[in-house]
């Protein structure tokens, strides 16, 4: 029985389409810019997402500290979610190399940060303080999309106070397939946007971030300065342009299959959240480390949290939902 791995959408594998367009890339040297699949897939989402230019790194991680370090001089704060990923789940990059401090603001409910407090945040321009340059939101949020009108308030709220403001879109397609938005709707109300090709879309590696040529090149430099120059990496960009082609609007599957599984767990008694796009959050309580013991003997992976997420994606197909629904009625 082939397991269901609901820990992340991380831990998708190339299909086979996927794995013949990666042998067939065109390649060159793309710390040289000769790589023309790395440069064709810079220059069609970028296009696709409404910027000038693109820039192709090896992970999402890397392409939110390359746009927080262009945006942000050393001794610079940016303002960011208690829960985003740049904050919480990318090493303290920012600070660590980028000496740029984050000044955290709890999130709400619907994956926003009150724009009140994202205000009365901002540092007076007084030698005491960091200077603050940048407000940096994520889309989705734990699987919640943000609406165009708050996005819109953002926008005009560090326009009006002279901040930037950056996406960090990891999951920005399961958004507009959500949202039925062509992802430029999104995208545009930003000044960089952070692209991850290997999560719904099934990429093995990469992520695109996008901007104006200023910021791209900055950013060009700094990828050099971590060690995320690449040689021949078409043969990884190929996987991003056959997502970007063929794999945007199933994720539509994957949030069907995340609702009929939060829909199941929920009548069998758990408090399961709304459900949005592919993330399925339920809650637990203390019996995790049992309930994860006892899924991983029905051949279901989960990562352990009282606050549990379940994760659908490519390799989870519809008939997986049953089979995961029934292992949690057997759990007792």
């Amino acid at each position: 029985m082939n397991p269901i791995d609901l820990r992340s959408d991380t831990v998708t594998e190339p299909t086979p389409g996927m794995r013949d367009a990666m042998s067939r890339a065109e390649l060159g040297d793309d710390v040289y810019g000769e790589d023309p699949t790395v440069n064709r897939l810079e220059a069609s989402l970028a296009e696709r997402l409404g910027f000038a230019a693109g820039l192709f790194v090896p992970s999402g991680t890397m392409s939110n500290l390359l746009a927080l370090m262009a945006h942000c001089e050393r001794g610079d704060e940016y303002i960011v979610g208690q829960q985003a990923h740049t904050y919480k789940y990318e090493g303290g990059g920012a600070a660590v190399l980028g000496s740029i401090q984050p000044q955290p603001l709890e999130g709400e409910a619907d994956g926003s940060l009150d724009l009140r407090k994202v205000e009365a945040a901002i540092k007076a321009d007084d030698f005491h303080f960091a200077r603050t340059r940048l407000l940096a939101l994520e889309n989705t949020m734990q699987g919640k999309v943000l609406p165009l009108e708050y996005l819109a308030a953002a926008r005009e709220l560090t326009r009006r106070r002279g901040l930037a403001l950056h996406l960090d879109g990891a999951r920005l397609f399961n958004a507009a397939v959500r949202s039925g938005l062509e992802p430029s709707v999104i995208a545009g109300h930003f000044d960089s946007v952070s692209v991850c090709l290997s999560k719904g879309l099934g990429a093995p590696v990469g992520s695109v971030l996008c901007g104006d040529p200023e910021l791209i090149d900055k950013a060009r430099r700094l990828r050099k300065m971590v060690g995320g120059g690449m040689r021949q990496a078409g043969v990884l960009a190929a996987a991003g342009l056959y997502a970007l082609d063929r794999q945007v609007e199933r994720l539509a599957e994957d949030h069907a299959n995340a609702e009929r599984l939060g829909e199941g767990l929920r009548g069998l008694g758990y408090e399961v959240e709304p459900v949005q796009t592919n993330m399925v959050y339920v809650e637990v309580g203390p019996r995790i480390a049992a309930l994860k013991a006892h899924l991983r003997e029905q051949g279901i992976l989960i990562t352990a949290a009282p606050r549990l997420r379940l994760v659908t994606h490519l390799d989870v197909g519809a008939d997986a939902i049953p089979r995961v629904i029934e292992a949690f009625a057997t759990f007792h």
